[in-house]
């Protein structure tokens, strides 16, 4: 039997990248499987990935409706919720001058108000003894030039985090961060920067990073499901750095 067998896992983002590497590890692992992204081509390559045991629900977390209808879905599939993985997010980059109102507000509503929305309104569907897991950012670690929005919307995500975890003692759920460094995933490609300016970017962290080579989504997940599983029993509040040493070393 795998550590999820039979438990309800509901992972925001899951259409790609790390959140659909965590679906996918969670799965092997006897998992029910929800997952949901807002982009529909994603959505039905995670859906063929996944296969008919897992569930796949549009959904943008920056729609209050959107989320209550997702979750009224969960009610309706599976009555609970036994681990949370709020992984939906977004990321450009602009320094303080170039960054307009209009992208401010698309990264903080969809980092951190989209996840906070996200946990309240799975809390009545949370089981006891369940666990929250968040994704933040190494950016939270460093004052990397153009990452400002970027980084204070992780800075707040991990602050709740810790918040959370104090609030929800009284029912044994356990909430902590997972901080990933660069990694291969097609978010890298989505930061608003050119062609070139993602190929230099790229370089300049490989020669930052101790471990000389980017992670890899799958990395992630199985820090992921280490943090949501019985094997962290006693870890909470937590934000685990999976990033080659970058923000250690």
């Amino acid at each position: 039997m795998g550590r999820f067998t039979n438990k309800v896992v509901v992972i925001t983002g899951g259409n790609g990248g790390i959140g659909l590497a965590a679906a996918q590890e969670f799965a092997r692992e006897g998992a029910k499987v929800v997952v949901t992204g807002r982009n529909p081509s994603s959505l039905a390559e995670a859906e063929k990935v996944l296969g008919p045991d897992a569930l796949v629900v549009p959904t943008d977390v920056t729609k209050s409706a959107d989320l209550d209808d997702l979750f009224q879905t969960v009610r309706d599939r599976h009555g609970r919720i036994d681990v949370l993985f709020a992984n939906a997010g977004t990321a450009k980059l602009a320094p303080v001058e170039g960054t307009s109102e209009a992208m401010f507000d698309e990264i903080i509503n969809t980092n951190f108000r989209g996840a906070y929305f996200t946990v309240q309104k799975a809390l009545p569907l949370l089981s006891e003894g369940g666990a929250i897991v968040f994704t933040t950012s190494w950016f939270v670690q460093a004052g990397v030039a153009g990452t400002s929005v970027v980084s204070a919307s992780k800075a707040a995500l991990r602050n709740f985090a810790r918040t959370l975890a104090s609030e929800l003692l009284p029912r044994k759920i356990r909430v902590n961060a997972i901080s990933p460094g660069v990694v291969e995933t097609p978010l890298f490609g989505k930061l608003g920067l050119s062609e070139a300016s993602v190929q230099e970017l790229g370089q300049h962290l490989m020669q930052r990073i101790p471990a000389k080579r980017f992670g890899t989504p799958e990395e992630i997940a199985k820090a992921v499901t280490f943090l949501a599983s019985d094997d962290a029993s006693y870890i909470t509040g937590v934000e685990l750095a999976v990033d080659g040493g970058l923000t250690q070393l």
